[in-house]
């Protein structure tokens, strides 16, 4: 019997580190029989096919080719796809600690309020970050997990699994899938160079509205493979403004409230003092947030005709 489907989405993937990824899934405590492999080709220049990657070791093991480029797109074609009741995303950087899958079986069972469940994401760094970027590389969704933790309050952002390694309910994955069809703000992820993000967060959100919870748990583990490219302070800065802008559309989505324009009452003197206030890496953070603050506002103008705001068409300055 199938009761996990793993879900690997991926675009022009590093040969050696999906390698390691494949590698750490054969290497499974969890019988092989109990679990499916798809891997979602979402339209890598060089098509990955059975033939470049032996899958032979794995009896229920395919992969399947998404044209639609974006990682929602991507992780719903596996949602579409998937045979058990249970899938856990793997992204083509995840190296899962051998115990993992035993550990999503275990505790779906054992915590059936859930709806969502992940764990700990720690780094390996192909090159070590200089000093002053540390404080930041929070950005690149790592984490250590220390204590069972669980919530079924969208708000609580200490319960919530991120992508890497997420467990979602089949039932769950059905309703994130419909929502995203109806709505009128939708929030595709990371689609080629585009660093939004906001998919799986918004996972969790559709879990909580189905009256289940979303969990944080030490025992599953698995290592981020992390190139030297996004150990750069651009593509932080980057990265922090699509979190910033993806947050503040799922609060408006999710909660109804609005990013509070910049420029209304007293906000523009203040805005002005933090610029002048901060210095470097901590300045271009400062204004990647304001600049998610804005792209935020014009999505919501452009698709909600019913948001009670102006579009802005002010820029706060370019990283």
């Amino acid at each position: 019997m199938i009761e996990i489907s793993v879900i690997i989405c991926t675009h022009n993937p590093r040969p050696q580190y999906l390698a390691r990824v494949l590698a750490a899934l054969r290497a499974q405590t969890l019988p092989i029989e109990q679990w499916e492999l798809l891997i979602i080709d979402n339209v890598s220049q060089v098509p990955l096919t059975v033939a470049n990657w032996d899958l032979s070791w794995h009896p229920r093991a395919r992969i399947v080719r998404e044209e639609e480029l974006g990682i929602a797109s991507a992780r719903m074609r596996g949602m579409r796809e998937m045979a058990a009741d249970t899938l856990v995303f793997v992204d083509d950087d995840n190296v899962l600690d051998p115990g993992y899958l035993a550990e999503v079986l275990r505790i779906g069972r054992e915590w059936p309020q859930l709806g969502v469940w992940g764990g700990s994401i720690v780094p390996e760094f192909e090159v070590q970050p200089p000093e002053y970027l540390k404080e930041f590389l929070g950005c690149l969704a790592l984490r250590e997990i220390k204590t069972p933790r669980w919530s079924n309050l969208m708000t609580c952002l200490d319960a919530e699994p991120w992508g890497a390694g997420m467990s979602v309910r089949i039932n769950v994955a059905k309703e994130y899938m419909m929502q995203f069809r109806k709505g009128a703000i939708q929030i595709m992820g990371a689609r080629g160079m585009s660093l939004l993000g906001g998919e799986d967060v918004e996972i969790c959100y559709v879990a909580c509205s189905l009256g289940l919870g979303m969990g944080l748990f030490p025992e599953l583990k698995l290592t981020h493979l992390i190139p030297k490219e996004r150990i750069d302070e651009d593509y932080l800065v980057r990265m922090a403004e699509g979190i910033h802008t993806t947050a503040f559309l799922l609060t408006y989505k999710w909660q109804g409230i609005c990013p509070r324009s910049l420029f209304a009452g007293l906000g523009v003197v203040s805005m002005l003092r933090d610029i002048l206030h901060y210095r470097g890496i901590h300045r271009r953070m400062y204004l990647a947030r304001l600049r998610g603050i804005i792209a935020a506002r014009r999505t919501i103008a452009a698709m909600d005709d019913s948001a009670p705001l102006r579009p802005i068409i002010a820029q706060i300055g370019q990283p």
